[in-house]
């Protein structure tokens, strides 16, 4: 054993002895001693576990359970606790509250309890919500109590093994620069655990924060729209199912039809590979539920309900999930909609992130709205414009409420969702049917996404570096006409690590869009597509034909450009 093993050891035996938590604690000891015997893979497992801080950024903390400083766990948690803490008296909100909520996670409310008992020994008053419940009621929840600050503990739709820390501030949307580094320097200059204040002096809230958010969303619906409608529903063995099922009845819809196995939240989401309604298979029992009851709508949320999946029957059998992109346009024409059955024109600004579809923006200008493009992520699209109506991101996150929720919220999502299809049924239409008029009207705008997962960290910046050095001068037998480095930031955006290449026209084709960037919470990079088509005297299934397959050729160039 080397030098550096022996270190190694001795750093591992010391956080144990300090631990706070016994399971772990356990688990490092067993690890140290497999170490120490020589088993395969067991140095190795030490040594991830202590290569680094897991780092506090804009998204929080989010990684794997378990010991040591570079994974979720008591010791970790309580630091970042103690330096979002100190942030707070620093910037001179001592005594002010602070809400904290959890999901269904392994250790989520434990963080939360450490969380909450560190923020009341700093002098702040600690709210915690009364059991696990969805993202949105905790974002919603700063604005009710007038909160310095938010904390929830999920790592949203990461596998079983994970956790995360998402902390918010005051105005109700996530941490953005500088108040992430200046929290990060805090939560590094915190000193040994045994020395961060602690108190009891916690406030358990009651049942009102679920029922202050439920009156908001429910009030969403339009008063004597249609009600006829079926849906069936899955919470990914998460939080959402009773808000969504209070949520719809309470506007006067039937309660959806759950799919059972997993519709209790469940931390080890057994069912599915991964937690995301995204993923191939996540939805295999929802689409089963939905063949066998012939409903109008299926929606799933994510497991901290956050986020809103939703698909459609065809017309021949079966069922058809929509894209991020192709809800996001539908709920920006219905809350235009809505607005004009209502005799409340909308005015304000729309809004979507840079990597989403351009569509949007051209439903908004034509209604002589607002629109900004925002960077990736609801700290930026919450914060796009004061007049913020509506704004979405294409990984299923929707916000359609900013003065309740400045965030994405998969349950009032989900009733607009159900209340449209509704209307549209009563009028004899579905949902396809409007994406056709909306392609009329705007255009085909068809996206996909190029993703790939690595092992090796190291190997993402140097893929970004390999694309700066070595520009691409074509996706798909279309010509890069312009190429942004989003890193070198602008008038519009701050600078992010990222690629936009804007690609010329071809025959029946307007134009296309790629960009690449590294995931902000998995060691992926993703590279986001869209391809434009006007519909012309041939139709809109032409033309969709025609963006379809341009669509999959870029990708295939994408693919081959990120893979050499």
């Amino acid at each position: 054993m080397t030098t550096a093993d022996r270190t190694l050891l001795a750093r591992a035996s010391a956080w144990a002895d300090a631990d706070p938590d016994p399971a772990t604690a356990a688990e490092l000891d067993a690890l140290i001693t497999a170490a120490e015997a020589g088993e395969p893979g067991a140095l190795a497992e030490l040594e991830d576990a202590f290569a680094g801080t897991l780092q506090f950024g804009t998204a929080g903390l989010r990684g794997r359970l378990g010991p040591g400083p570079n994974r979720m766990n008591r010791v970790v948690v309580s630091r970042a606790a103690a330096g979002l803490a100190q942030y707070l008296v620093d910037t001179g909100q001592a005594g002010t509250p602070v809400v904290i909520g959890f999901d269904a996670r392994h250790n989520s409310d434990v963080f939360a309890r450490d969380t909450a008992q560190i923020m009341a020994g700093a002098g702040l008053r600690a709210l915690v919500c009364p059991r696990p419940l969805p993202t949105p009621v905790l974002a919603g929840a700063i604005r009710t109590y007038g909160a310095s600050a938010g904390v929830v503990v999920t790592a949203s739709h990461n596998p079983p093994q994970d956790n995360g820390y998402k902390v918010y501030l005051g105005d109700g949307s996530q941490i953005v620069p500088p108040a992430d580094a200046e929290i990060a320097a805090r939560i590094a200059a915190v000193g040994p655990l045994a020395g961060i204040p602690r108190s009891d002096e916690v406030t358990t809230l009651g049942e009102e924060v679920v029922d202050t958010y439920l009156a908001r969303v429910t009030g969403l619906a339009l008063p004597g729209g249609p009600r006829d409608v079926a849906v069936a529903y899955t919470a990914m063995h998460g939080v959402g199912s009773p808000l969504m099922r209070a949520a719809l009845t309470g506007a006067g819809f039937p309660a959806p039809l759950p799919v059972l196995a997993q519709d209790e939240p469940d931390p080890d989401f057994p069912t599915v590979s991964f937690p995301n309604p995204e993923e191939p298979g996540a939805m295999d029992l929802a689409m089963d539920l939905a063949g066998s009851a012939d409903v109008d709508l299926v929606l799933a949320n994510d497991p901290d309900a956050d986020r809103c999946a939703a698909a459609i029957p065809l017309p021949g059998g079966g069922y058809r999930m929509l894209t991020g992109d192709e809800v996001g346009a539908l709920l920006g024409w219905w809350i235009l909609q809505r607005g004009a059955r209502a005799g409340t024109p909308v005015t304000g600004t729309y809004a979507n992130s840079i990597v989403s579809s351009q569509l949007l923006g051209a439903i908004a200008r034509s209604a002589g709205l607002g629109f900004r493009e925002t960077l990736t992520g609801f700290k930026w699209i919450a914060r796009a414009a004061e007049d913020l109506v509506f704004g979405y991101e294409e990984a299923l996150g929707y916000c359609v409420d900013p003065q309740g929720v400045r965030d994405k919220d998969g349950i009032s999502a989900g009733l607009l969702v159900t209340e449209m299809t509704a209307a549209l049924k009563a009028e004899g239409r579905g949902v396809q049917d409007v994406l056709d008029e909306l392609a009329v009207a705007h255009g085909v705008h068809a996206t996909s996404q190029v993703s790939l997962r690595f092992a090796d960290l190291a190997a993402i910046p140097a893929l970004m570096a390999s694309l700066r050095a070595e520009p691409p001068t074509g996706f798909g037998g279309l010509v890069v006409a312009a190429s942004v480095d989003l890193e070198a930031g602008s008038a519009d955006l701050p600078p992010t690590d990222g690629l936009r290449y804007l690609l010329g026209a071809a025959p029946g084709i307007d134009g296309a869009r790629v960009i690449v960037r590294p995931s902000g919470t998995e060691p992926k990079i993703k590279a986001y597509l869209e391809v434009r088509a006007p519909v012309g005297t041939d139709g809109v299934q032409a033309a969709r034909a025609l963006a379809a397959e341009r669509l999959d050729a870029v990708a295939e160039d994408v693919r081959e450009r990120l893979t050499r």
